[in-house]
């Protein structure tokens, strides 16, 4: 060969390996773009596989994702292997552990003989003509495999074929890594959330138990701490709570009395009214369900409080501590209002419940002094509500009884009531402390 031709040679190899370098990262700019950017796992990995392909000329190939689970390697995406091809490529323990030693470094699968996996799935291999296998090792993990067949040119791999390989091994085993780990993470926030749900409801179950025992207690008031939490709950919508803050004015309102659950029976059942001493000895209930309640860590804080002091008075004339208005947490102005309603509207061993008409004037009127006037207003809108057909829950119809919500005028009763409100007073407080 003449030295000029010799140098044409020469030169034309130097523009096609130029030529195919710079097409062979055009490809890995592209599969990087790809991996990063791509929504769609499964789309990712299809492209990402015909990269590879496309840019080394290769006939066939697949990627697959490996199961430490189920011990298999899943196919993700397969070009040119046939329908007959597995999808499911089951491992052993030493294939696992000669592929993670192995690494990320392309393995000819005509000379792995040794490994009990190409053994196994010799004569699949040999029918589709798979030459390499590459196992996607990330991070010290097997996280899939790549198999590719001949080159379209028939040629053998070459070193720089098998380190481009490796390249985009990489970004493929990125992509399945990362899909890997928000499976996980996906898959331990779906567990958290059932953890906290089942937490939620064992914590709102003895929430009910607790009510229930206060309630077992006094014959006379039975079911008194559920209602007082449902019109709590009430109350806590109507003033547009948010919704763990409205069951945290339902769990206050449940467990207001604990702290009777101290005290003897037959001064919270004696069918009179009770004198000073035994008075004095029922007062102390506040006090004692706030020491029940506050070692336990409530998801609504407040709810101790409200124990404690569901029966002051915004006038400074309740117990225990006499606070004056602003003085007394807000949960405990709902609950006082709930627990008031329902001791005018139950049946007591001394007296019959009131009126509608009077308990609505009772309301109206001592707001400002022991109810906090837009709590009243609340809790009457949203017994209008249902009376107007406006709210389709009917609970206080199941609260209050069929014979209650049907008093004759009782809707024109508590519209007076609330037109009769003012609109708020110098012993009031809008919004929360």
């Amino acid at each position: 060969m003449k030295i000029q031709d010799f140098r044409q040679v020469n030169l034309r190899e130097v523009a096609e390996n130029k030529n195919k370098i710079v097409h062979t990262f055009g490809a890995l700019a592209e599969l990087g773009y790809e991996v990063a950017n791509k929504g769609n796992f499964q789309e990712t990995i299809r492209t990402s596989l015909h990269l590879v392909l496309g840019s080394l000329g290769i006939m066939r190939g697949g990627v697959a994702r490996y199961s430490r689970f189920e011990h298999e390697l899943n196919m993700l995406a397969v070009r040119g292997l046939g329908e007959n091809f597995p999808l499911s490529l089951s491992l052993c323990y030493e294939d696992e552990r000669q592929f993670l030693t192995n690494g990320l470094h392309p393995i000819e699968i005509c000379k792995a003989s040794v490994l009990p996996f190409f053994q196994v799935y010799d004569r699949t291999f040999e029918t589709t003509r798979l030459q390499l296998m590459l196992p996607l090792v990330i991070r010290d993990e097997t996280v899939g495999a790549v198999v590719l067949g001949e080159k379209a040119t028939g040629e053998p791999y070459t070193s720089y074929d098998k380190e481009i390989i490796c390249a985009m091994g990489r970004h493929i085993g990125g992509a399945i890594a990362q899909r890997n780990m928000l499976a996980e993470l996906e898959r331990r926030s779906d567990e958290n959330r059932k953890l906290y749900e089942n937490l939620h409801m064992t914590y709102n179950d003895t929430v009910q138990a607790f009510a229930a025992a206060i309630d077992c207690k006094d014959k006379y008031t039975e079911g008194h701490s559920v209602r007082v939490g449902k019109y709590s709950e009430i109350i806590g919508t109507e003033l547009g709570w948010g919704e763990d803050e409205v069951e945290g004015a339902a769990v206050a309102g449940y467990l207001h009395d604990v702290g009777k659950l101290t005290v003897e029976r037959k001064i919270i059942n004696a069918p009179y009214r009770i004198n000073a001493k035994e008075s004095a000895e029922l007062n102390k209930h506040p006090a004692i369900g706030f020491e029940i309640l506050s070692p336990i860590h409530h998801p609504y804080t407040d709810v101790p409080l409200a124990a404690k002091y569901h029966h002051e008075r915004l006038d400074g004339h309740g117990y225990p501590d006499g606070l004056y208005d602003r003085q007394i947490p807000y949960i405990a102005k709902i609950v006082n209002l709930a627990d008031s309603f329902d001791a005018m509207t139950t049946d007591r061993p001394y007296r019959r419940r009131r009126p509608a008409n009077e308990v609505f004037e009772d309301l109206q009127r001592n707001s400002g002094k022991q109810f906090a006037p837009e709590i009243v207003s609340a809790f009457f809108r949203g017994m209008l509500k249902e009376l107007n057909g406006e709210s389709k829950k009917k609970e206080f119809r199941k609260l209050l009884g069929r014979e209650f919500m049907e008093t004759e005028g009782l809707a024109i009763s508590l519209k007076n009531a609330l037109n009769g409100m003012m609109p708020t007073s110098k012993l009031t407080m809008i919004g929360l402390d």
